[in-house]
């Protein structure tokens, strides 16, 4: 990652030691709001170390705001008090049903935000991050999530991992550990013909990259899922690895491929 793609920035005094950490941990540039202040077009992304946490802000003046792993307020907020419950096509895809709550491992854990729904829901969810910038957001938005009244029980059911997903689940496998679900959300190869991509995405890519090798997450999820694997993809977008899958659940602009290996129970 180059110097001149991403810096770390402390927005308030009081951060300056910690962002000093983060920079080293990360290995990247730590820089002051003076330094932005003279040379505004020399990063492209800002890692913000703020009072409400930490953000990661793209530069320039067409740039779209910053984005933050956030489980207490916004639409993660709305989405669990008025998103469906166990109606949420998630949920069936995974296989909640009555008192059904199955263990997840989410490989792709990305913001947490998928995992954060089926843990609301009452499953254990293991995240999977490898991306370092995403992964430090992901942990930053789960620490404070564990000060809030409201849902520290919720993230309690989360357990977040810097890995290799792929790498993790072979290990993991060969170790004989298994989870009932696996769950997979690869980013999808970007197509410049399409509609303008939504801001977390836009913000993303140049930090993550397409997951050019999420096929082969297919395999591994297999070998280690007890259940079943859930694939998520855009509606269109070709079966990952060309697999056909068992069934599918289809909405407006996404779609669930659920890989079935052996029914799910309330005993298991």
């Amino acid at each position: 990652m180059s110097e001149l793609f991403l810096a770390v920035i402390a927005l308030e005094p009081l951060l300056e030691n910690e962002a000093r950490q983060l920079a080293d941990s990360l290995a990247l540039p730590l820089i002051s709001p003076a330094q932005l202040g003279t040379e505004p077009d020399q990063y492209e992304l800002l890692l913000q170390l703020t009072a409400e946490g930490l953000k990661l802000q793209p530069t320039g003046r067409k740039a779209p705001g910053a984005i933050c792993a956030d489980f207490v307020t916004g639409a993660v907020a709305h989405r669990r008090k008025f998103g469906g419950g166990k109606g949420q096509m998630i949920a069936k895809a995974v296989g909640i049903k009555g008192s059904v709550r199955p263990q997840v491992l989410d490989a792709t854990a990305g913001l947490g935000r998928d995992g954060f729904v089926l843990a609301t829901l009452g499953c254990e969810v293991t995240l999977l991050e490898r991306a370092p910038v995403i992964h430090a957001l992901l942990a930053d938005g789960l620490a404070r999530a564990e000060r809030s009244d409201e849902v520290f029980d919720i993230v309690d059911r989360m357990t977040l991992h810097h890995a290799n997903s792929q790498q993790w689940m072979q290990q993991q496998a060969d170790a004989g550990e298994r989870f009932q679900v696996v769950y997979l959300d690869p980013m999808f190869p970007h197509n410049d013909k399409s509609a303008l991509v939504k801001k977390e995405m836009r913000v993303f890519r140049p930090v993550v990259g397409d997951d050019l090798d999420a096929d082969g997450l297919l395999d591994a999820a297999l070998a280690i899922a007890e259940n079943r694997v859930v694939v998520k993809r855009p509606r269109k977008a070709p079966f990952l690895a060309g697999r056909t899958p068992s069934y599918q659940l289809e909405g407006k602009s996404s779609r669930y491929d659920i890989y079935t290996l052996k029914k799910l129970t309330a005993e298991e």
